[in-house]
């Protein structure tokens, strides 16, 4: 499924937090979305979402602009994980994997075996199977955000928005994660602070500051050492990984921050 951001702009009070961006994620593509804090990211990928409407500008999805679905229609495309996502009410593992079924399921329509091997399956691929009689307030931050993508999967969407999807875990589910992606064939766009990870996981990455987009094209056009050094302000090494040929970055410590 194609998604595209056209002229997106998005303002609050008085000032432009989006400013015309321009954007194609394509069928099965993971495109990731970079830049310093404040630069727009989360604000981008609200839109996608429709937790925030644009001030203009649209998204489409295959070419229909969001706003012509209904929000029902369109969660059953798109299912997100937020960056802010947390759970306040004592569920069960179980019980929250299962509310990704909400845009399928009307009234108080219990689950069919159906859609429980599907609440199974996506725990048994975020390994949290093993949790889910637990409460949702009693687990670990990083066991509560694959909780979450369990949910997002359960939804069994074409398009996957995730802010941050990599926060809380630890190394080898961060991996995990990104692994899944690679192979899941969905259209991802993901926010991402770890740089290393976009490099590995996306097609193609575009970069933020101030709200414009400054930079797009595949990792090893995108993140060389000199757009690093503007956007971000840090010196980088670009190296290869030996195995993949991925692109990779060195960062280089301040002197003033050096014992």
């Amino acid at each position: 499924m194609i998604l595209s951001l056209r002229a997106l702009s998005v303002e609050r009070a008085g000032r432009a937090l989006i400013e015309r961006l321009d954007l194609d994620v394509g069928d099965g593509q993971i495109a990731g979305v970079i830049g310093p804090n404040g630069s727009g990211k989360s604000t981008a990928l609200r839109c996608v979402y429709r937790a925030l409407r644009p001030t203009s500008g649209a998204v489409l999805l295959e070419g229909a602009d969001l706003t012509s679905l209904k929000l029902r229609e369109s969660a059953r495309s798109i299912a997100a994980l937020t960056q802010d996502a947390h759970a306040e009410l004592d569920f069960t593992v179980e019980e929250v994997v299962g509310l990704g079924r909400a845009p399928h399921v009307r009234g108080n329509r219990p689950l069919d075996a159906r859609e429980r091997e599907l609440c199974r399956a996506a725990m048994r691929r975020m390994d949290v199977a093993h949790l889910a009689d637990r409460s949702v307030l009693t687990l670990s931050g990083g066991e509560r955000q694959r909780v979450l993508v369990a949910r997002a999967l359960v939804q069994e969407p074409r398009v996957l928005v995730l802010d941050e999807p990599t926060n809380h875990l630890d190394v080898r589910h961060q991996i995990a994660l990104l692994s899944f992606l690679r192979g899941c064939g969905l259209t991802v766009l993901a926010a991402l602070h770890d740089l290393n990870l976009a490099a590995a996981v996306c097609d193609r990455i575009a970069v933020l500051r101030a709200g414009r987009l400054v930079a797009t094209g595949t990792p090893a056009e995108v993140l060389t050492p000199e757009l690093i050094r503007d956007v971000f302000g840090v010196e980088v090494t670009v190296v290869e990984h030996p195995r993949t040929g991925a692109r990779q970055l060195l960062y280089d410590l301040d002197e003033g921050t050096r014992s």
